[in-house]
């Protein structure tokens, strides 16, 4: 007898880093995937040192995970404030991903389908940033 697993509409964007904003390059350096109806949100960050090298830029690997951490701190609700942990997860992604002008920006938000929400994230995070 088989077994289907259930499909997930899911929503991923890529986090960015852009050492200089106005010349609009950028590091990816971090994926952020929510699925509404299983009211999961995830982020995780990979900061290459290599890469900011490459780019000049004028922040440290240490610097940037300090000020990208606070997508994580959104997405799990645990902000100083603790405003965003009553949030539902598809609000906490579209506030991720709305349009920034800072150096921290998320790539446009793109849909999915899996059955295997963790296993996508993998795929996804090993595909975009490493």
């Amino acid at each position: 007898m088989q077994t289907t697993q259930e499909n997930h509409l899911y929503e991923y964007a890529v986090i960015r880093y852009l050492p200089r904003v106005e010349r609009d390059e950028f590091i990816n350096i971090g994926l952020i995937m929510m699925c509404k109806r299983q009211r999961w949100i995830k982020v995780h960050l990979s900061v290459d040192e290599s890469r900011l090298t490459a780019f000049r830029s004028p922040f440290s690997k240490e610097e940037v995970m300090r000020q990208a951490n606070f997508f994580k701190a959104v997405a799990d609700g645990t902000t100083e404030s603790g405003t965003m942990k009553d949030l539902p997860v598809e609000e906490r992604f579209r506030w991720l991903t709305a349009v920034k002008s800072s150096c921290l920006q998320t790539s446009r938000p793109h849909p999915g389908i899996t059955n295997d929400l963790d296993n996508k994230f993998t795929t996804l995070f090993e595909e975009y940033v490493l």
